[in-house]
């Protein structure tokens, strides 16, 4: 029985172990780091079905909620809002968030997220090559934004950037929760300053402020909102802003494609880097309610489920050559299924609610960076760049570039 999670090999592909794994068929039993025992989806369509079944539970706060890693068995996780919450309070807070992510509220916002991209761009070129991707561009994007987004201080962003990392890739629970605590602490100050404030203040955090102690909105409520809006607003953007472009670097024909597309063909090449470098690895954990059955097996209920987001985005039932990096896949050249319905962003009502901020960030990211650094190389060979490796989550600590 292969072992779960396992370390990838390629930056932008998944362990080899997987790839063996998702040829003998669309569900599998894997062993976790305790010794039991979960299914791992690797089949789209059996990946999209049960994400959306109601007979799965994303409650981590359960006694039966599998616990992928040991981090995950800190207090801390359980349960995380949003992802880690079942309706009807799932559905309550996603209302409550829905109009600050919107697709509308985002297309507003685009002109500032260039406006600090070029910035950030015009620091790098004044400074002189080499550049370090992820310091000087990657995490200060997503950072930025979902700071002023949410009414965060962005001077606190060393602090809160260094906790997630901590958080997201400490090695046991205890070193989870006092990371975790740390990020707590700081928000329950934040929060409080805001109550005292007319108004509440600036950003969701502010406008949400006002509203605690209402019948759909605890201080509890508000403080895991903001733990998960704050870590995944930045952490997994920025990692997918320096995967992608190791992705790009190391695939010249599809850069130079991209450069050529005109600007209504860059969301569809963003989706194609979310299918290729799914750095969460992750599209869904759950727990069967009842027995559920699909494609010949039955998850017995009390059993968990973890859907591959980077195999389910390589069925190759619905992608065409699938572990080939393609960015005019998602307009129909290359695989019967448009980019988009990949599963990196998840699927059914935990579907990721910043998908669109995402992939607007994404999209102003390489289009600037490329545009205007052309001889953009890694100053270290893909192979020998220090692995950021969570299990779960994949990334680099330090992406050095030169041009």
């Amino acid at each position: 029985m292969l072992s779960y999670p396992q370390d990838r090999t390629c930056p932008y592909q998944p362990s080899p172990g997987y790839r063996e794994l998702g040829r003998s068929g669309p569900l599998h039993k894997v062993r976790l780091w305790d010794g039991s025992t979960i299914w791992m989806v690797t089949g789209h369509a059996a990946g999209r079905r049960l994400l959306a079944d109601p007979r799965l539970s994303a409650d981590r706060s359960r006694p039966d909620f599998p616990v992928v890693l040991p981090r995950f068995e800190a207090p801390i996780f359980k349960p995380i809002a949003i992802i880690g919450f079942d309706p009807p309070v799932h559905d309550v807070h996603r209302r409550m968030l829905a109009p600050d992510f919107s697709l509308k509220h985002v297309r507003e916002m685009r002109d500032e997220v260039v406006e600090l991209t070029g910035r950030l761009v015009d620091d790098m070129l004044r400074k002189g090559p080499p550049a370090e991707l992820v310091e000087d561009f990657a995490l200060p994007i997503p950072s930025m934004v979902i700071s002023q987004l949410l009414g965060v201080p962005y001077e606190d962003h060393v602090f809160f950037e260094e906790k997630t990392v901590g958080l997201l890739q400490a090695k046991d629970a205890a070193g989870a929760e006092a990371a975790g605590q740390a990020l707590w602490d700081y928000l329950d100050e934040l929060i409080s300053t805001k109550e005292r404030t007319p108004g509440g203040g600036e950003g969701v955090l502010g406008r949400l402020a006002g509203r605690i102690d209402d019948r759909d909105l605890t201080r509890e409520d508000l403080l895991r909102i903001a733990l998960a809006l704050l870590i995944g607003g930045h952490d997994t953007t920025s990692q997918m802003i320096a995967l992608g472009v190791v992705t790009l670097l190391e695939h010249p024909d599809q850069l130079a494609a991209w450069r050529a597309a005109p600007p209504e063909a860059l969301p569809a090449a963003v989706d194609e880097l979310l299918r290729m470098v799914s750095v969460t690895d992750v599209s869904g954990v759950r727990v069967a309610t009842e027995d559920i059955e699909i494609d010949g097996e039955v998850v017995r209920a009390g059993e968990g489920v973890l859907v591959s987001s980077s195999m389910t985005n390589r069925d190759p039932e619905v992608y065409e050559d699938p572990y080939t990096f393609d960015i005019h896949r998602a307009a129909g050249r290359g695989g019967a299924a448009s980019g988009r319905q990949h599963l990196t962003f998840g699927f059914g009502i935990h579907q990721c609610l910043g998908q669109n901020l995402a992939r607007m960030e994404l999209e102003v990211a390489f289009s600037t960076l490329f545009d205007r650094i052309p001889g953009l190389r890694l100053a270290t060979p893909a192979g020998e760049l220090p692995a950021r490796s969570g299990g779960t989550m994949q990334g680099v600590h330090r992406l050095p570039v030169e041009w």
